[in-house]
């Protein structure tokens, strides 16, 4: 990281956007692989081809001794890693994009709630119309009542409950372990707790989906390495709200590309809940605290 990095919110705000790009075209390659093949395979495939990035790290990560308690924490975020990608990988399938995007945004949101429930942080008016401008965001996008909420949808919403549960843990482990052996563990775990379901439902794969797959992998490790730029070189104050473009490029590849039909509520509804995500970032910034970043961990 360079001093220019560290003092530039044009540079971080270029970052989001190409981390934005990368993570709407893992979108759009999962959505275009369809239901080909079972979901757990497909996490399981993507997952494997993630672990290779980090085979030079792993005989040092074993080495390193970390205590028992250390290792049950690993383990609880590798089970709801598991939980929430083969989830995701099911409902993307099966959902139009931006909606997709639009309820993943509820991440950073559920972090706050489970923050104030569970780690004592507190839960003052601020944070209460957060999460209430959220929920009515997400109701705009789910309109349940009105239309059918499907199981895809179902999916994905419980996919971003266990990805915001994994950040916390995340969070605790990054207090005790590097960055780069958290991931590490992570995408290990993921892979080895995705092999036996993947085992239990495994069809034959053609060379053009592994490709594909490898495609996935190589946008994700991208994505998550631009977003952490964008944060280095920006605060999220100024990055968290280029993340709205998500939806806006998400809406443009589900139209143009498998031609689903453009929601306007999803917009606004998606509108809404990055508003809320973004006054909660700018008020904790004001506050000196680090908010919860946006998780896209798939």
């Amino acid at each position: 990281m360079t001093g220019s990095d560290q003092q530039s919110p044009l540079a971080g705000v270029a970052w989001m956007v190409a981390s934005g790009l990368a993570f709407v075209g893992v979108n759009g390659v999962v959505k275009h692989l369809g239901t080909d093949l079972p979901a757990a395979q497909s996490a399981f495939i993507r997952f494997a081809f993630g672990v290779a990035f980090f085979l030079p790290v792993l005989p040092a990560i074993l080495r390193a001794g970390f205590p028992a308690p250390v290792w049950r924490l690993f383990a609880w975020r590798g089970a709801l890693h598991v939980a929430a990608v083969a989830l995701w990988f099911h409902a993307m399938a099966r959902v139009p994009v931006a909606e997709m995007s639009a309820i993943a945004f509820l991440n950073p949101v559920i972090v706050l709630v489970i923050g104030a429930l569970l780690l004592g942080e507190g839960f003052g008016p601020r944070r209460l119309i957060v999460v209430l401008a959220a929920l009515v965001g997400a109701l705009m996008v789910l309109r349940p009542g009105f239309r059918e909420v499907s199981e895809g949808h179902l999916s994905q919403i419980v996919a971003t409950l266990c990805f915001a549960a994994s950040y916390i843990f995340a969070k605790r482990l990054s207090a005790v372990a590097p960055a780069s052996v958290v991931v590490a563990v992570m995408s290990v775990s993921v892979t080895l707790g995705l092999l036996p379901l993947a085992i239990w439902v495994w069809q034959p794969v053609t060379p053009v989906q592994l490709g594909w797959l490898g495609v996935v992998a190589a946008l994700a490790t991208a994505g998550h390495y631009m977003m952490t730029r964008a944060f280095r070189a920006a605060p999220l104050a100024v990055t968290q709200p280029v993340s709205f473009l998500q939806i806006v490029w998400s809406t443009a590849l589900g139209a143009l590309v498998f031609h689903e039909a453009v929601d306007p509520w999803v917009i606004a509804g998606g509108a809404v809940i990055i508003g809320a995500v973004s006054l909660n970032t700018w008020a904790a910034a004001r506050r000196g605290r680090r908010p919860a970043p946006p998780a896209v961990e798939t």
